[in-house]
């Protein structure tokens, strides 16, 4: 089978959040805009074993600059590059905004049916098949997401156990996300999963 549907944990409620995925500035930014509604992970450095793996039904989004290049994007997204660098917030600060709630979740092995999701992700094709055919294993994560607005953007300390490549990090603090207010609505949301579902299999 090309795709297949994984198991992710409840959500929790208004509990505080302390898990939260590092994702490039601009990507961070399409998604809370609503132009892009999924992400295609494959892994950091540091999951280079095990691979990338939907362990969180929520999480807040770690807006990251290191590695974020310009021809690893689609050209819709990649002139705003150079806007993001300019605003990017003071060393050693994360500026977070929005956490996302996962709705589906798809183990691609098949390249081809990616072709057909692009206007939902943000990457640009020699990036896709790159993450896909990383260390030789021919597979990808695509995970389509809820995106709510926190009340206001929370400033916070990046610590040195944060920094690398690796996607998922717990923060030593959680942040409230009581009040946060989706970017899209459901209807809106539901069309765009199921075309996503369309391309790479219904879920399970």
């Amino acid at each position: 089978m090309g795709a297949e549907q994984e198991a992710v944990s409840e959500p929790a409620g208004d509990a505080p959040e302390r898990t939260a995925l590092k994702e490039w500035a601009v990507l961070c930014d399409a998604l809370a805009g609503g132009e892009i509604v999924a992400m295609v992970r494959k892994g950091g450095i540091r999951e280079q074993r095990a691979g990338f793996a939907v362990r969180h039904h929520r999480f807040l989004l770690y807006p990251t600059y290191f590695h974020e290049k310009a021809a690893e994007l689609q050209p819709r997204f990649a002139s705003r590059v150079s806007a993001s660098m300019e605003h990017r917030p003071p060393e050693g600060v994360i500026r977070i905004s929005h956490v996302a709630e996962v709705v589906a979740v798809w183990h691609v092995r098949e390249l081809e049916r990616l072709r057909e999701i692009e206007r939902e992700h943000g990457l640009a094709w020699p990036a896709v098949v790159s993450r896909f055919e990383y260390r030789g294993k021919p597979e990808v994560r695509v995970v389509a997401v809820r995106v709510l607005a926190l009340p206001g953007t929370r400033d916070v300390a990046e610590t040195r156990r944060y920094q690398g490549c690796v996607s998922w990090v717990e923060l030593d603090a959680g942040l409230d996300v009581s009040g946060a207010r989706a970017v899209m609505g459901e209807g809106a949301l539901a069309r765009r999963v199921e075309a996503l579902a369309g391309a790479l299999g219904a879920p399970e």
